[in-house]
């Protein structure tokens, strides 16, 4: 029986478990090398706030964009942040603070392709 998958910590990506982990399965928090030498910085840090702060200033059921945090973060400089923005709504959604949504229904954010929603969990 394989172990149920993970969450990667950097992407926010469903992985599944892989016979080259099967040693120290219980150490693997990345789903590739990428995403381990990439890790958290402060920019993403950064995005995940502004992302909760957006949130907060809106109505109950309300829905933020990923690029709105990352015009907060980055300023006139924003679009190299539109794929760290929706990592850190992926990471958001798997500590259970966020939902993305798609069309008004909640999607699985590591299939979700093309735009995105973020709203707070209800």
């Amino acid at each position: 029986m394989t172990p149920p998958d993970r969450i990667c910590a950097s992407c926010g990506r469903a992985f599944a478990w892989r016979k080259a982990w099967a040693r120290d399965w219980d150490q693997v928090r990345h789903c590739s090398g990428a995403c381990r030498k990439r890790g958290v910085n402060a920019t993403d840090t950064a995005l995940e706030a502004a992302i909760l702060e957006l949130l907060a200033v809106r109505a109950g059921g309300a829905t933020i964009c990923p690029s709105e945090a990352a015009r907060a973060v980055g300023g006139d400089d924003w679009k190299p942040l539109m794929e760290p923005a929706r990592r850190a709504a992926r990471r958001l959604v798997a500590a259970g603070s966020l939902e993305i949504t798609q069309g008004g229904r909640v999607v699985d954010p590591s299939t979700a392709r093309g735009p995105i929603r973020l709203r707070r969990t209800r």
